[in-house]
């Protein structure tokens, strides 16, 4: 008989996830679910309660129900999703059904033999770190057999999460000047939970919304992961073209992301949609407020929130961090550079289809076609070109590559003289002439990723070649 192999559980910059059937199994799955529940019982906040959301994963509806049972085991009232729904939509929930806590069964943007566990506070916001080191202190009892979790399929309630979501995003944003603007709009939910919300927000309107991979699929067919970036949004950015729409509008697996094409099937990177709509916030709808975004986020948002006297508030990476700051800043919006933004008014956690609507509405108070937006976002920052690589590593290799990272000090990348160096999660050098880039270890997978933004993309090229070469990966 194959021996199991030991698990050691640990929550990354948003939540744990592993593959299914090897690391994440029911049993593993309930771990995690009893410590969420011994945690809760710890504070004294068990009797508010914990909602259950699920996504299109492969059982990622069983999984839930197994979370439901556990918690509901220990005496904790449980609601669970009805049918699966975005990850936003769990944390939108909790603060709905004043709950004290949410588990959302998702790996996000993972390829698709993966599955995760993602723990979201009263708050609706990604569990902090305090509250995740004590949760991975319960469940790590559970894997050595100090606790127990507990017996018996505890009973819960079914809760019809959709019908309320749809309508924050409609109190969120005024939609009737969207739905009348006759715009064509081409959506891609990647084959995730974010299908249908965009149009149901905006049916019964003068508007077109086409939906394309709107069915669920948990094998994402065509793409190697649902993660809204430009090699796989082909098919959208071919849609936009053959159809003549003004803008598309992607969203990853959990729909807490998005991504945005153009009117011309160009697609426009994470960086320069955050700082574009922090422009809109701060800009078009005069509203007053910092921005909280993580280290690998543009300088431009530095420019538009300069030109508008408002601060910059910088994180580590994962909204366990942004979150907080944005929270406790009374920030107009939050961001990191995977494409997940948040915003004033609805909770402090990452909304793809919020931040769609937003951007629809920046095109309808303009006038402005997409990529007029961004050469108006250019005219304040100057033209900005970023690019992200990553580079797998055997997971052995871990602690030698931090290191390596860690340590690094060059004077220059690029050509360009380094500045200073923030340490706080892998390293961000500030390079001259505004250029950055930045080296860390993923929390969520074995990957390194790199990071350059800067004015013209030789220069980009030339920083991400020499920081590859400097930490030799």
């Amino acid at each position: 008989m194959t021996q199991q192999k030991p698990v050691s559980i640990r929550f990354g910059t948003d939540g744990w996830r592993a593959v299914i059937a090897d690391e994440y199994t029911y049993d593993n799955v309930r771990a995690c679910a009893q410590g969420v529940a011994s945690y809760l019982k710890s504070t004294g906040q068990a009797e508010l309660g914990v909602v259950v959301g699920f996504d299109t994963r492969f059982s990622s509806d069983r999984f839930g129900a197994a979370v439901a049972e556990v918690i509901a085991a220990n005496g904790i009232r449980v609601k669970l999703f009805s049918q699966a729904a975005p990850t936003p939509a769990c944390s939108f929930g909790v603060v709905s059904e004043n709950a004290a806590a949410g588990v959302m069964i998702t790996a996000s943007h993972n390829p698709g033999e993966w599955n995760g566990f993602k723990v979201k506070s009263a708050a609706g916001g990604s569990a902090p770190p305090e509250m995740v080191e004590k949760i991975e202190g319960r469940v790590s009892a559970v894997l050595t057999g100090e606790e127990a979790v507990k017996a018996g399929a505890g009973s819960y309630e079914k809760l019809e999460i959709m019908p309320v979501f749809v309508d924050q995003l409609r109190r969120v944003v005024d939609v009737s000047p969207i739905k009348s603007s006759g715009l064509k709009v081409v959506v891609d939910s990647m084959h995730g939970s974010g299908s249908g919300i965009i149009r149901n927000v905006l049916e019964d309107g003068n508007i077109e919304v086409i939906e394309i991979r709107g069915e669920a699929n948990p094998a994402f067919p065509g793409m190697t992961q649902p993660e809204p970036v430009e090699h796989n949004l082909q098919p959208l950015i071919q849609a936009v073209r053959d159809s003549g729409a003004d803008i598309g509008i992607a969203t990853d697996g959990d729909a807490d992301r998005v991504g945005i094409v153009d009117e011309t099937g160009r697609y426009q990177s994470t960086l320069e949609v955050f700082s574009l709509l922090g422009h809109h916030l701060l800009g078009r709808r005069g509203e007053s407020g910092g921005i909280a975004c993580t280290i690998t986020m543009s300088n431009m948002v530095d420019a538009v929130c300069r030109e508008f006297g408002q601060p910059v508030f910088r994180t580590s990476v994962g909204f366990k961090y942004v979150g907080p700051a944005m929270t406790d800043n009374d920030c107009v919006m939050g961001g990191e550079e995977s494409g997940g933004y948040a915003f004033r008014g609805h909770i402090p956690e990452r909304d793809g289809a919020l931040s769609g609507l937003l951007y629809l509405q920046a095109m309808v108070m303009s006038g402005k076609t997409p990529s007029q937006l961004l050469s108006e976002l250019h005219e304040l920052t100057g033209p900005h070109t970023f690019k992200r690589i990553d580079a797998h590593f055997d997971d052995a290799k871990r602690a030698a590559i931090g290191e390596v990272i860690q340590s690094a000090e060059p004077e220059s990348l690029g050509g360009l003289a380094v500045e200073s160096a923030d340490r706080r999660d892998g390293v961000r050098f500030e390079l001259k002439g505004g250029s950055w880039a930045v080296a860390r270890l993923s929390g969520t997978e074995p990957l390194a990723r790199i990071y350059a933004e800067a004015h013209t993309e030789s220069d980009r090229d030339a920083v991400l070649s020499d920081l590859q070469k400097l930490l030799d990966i």
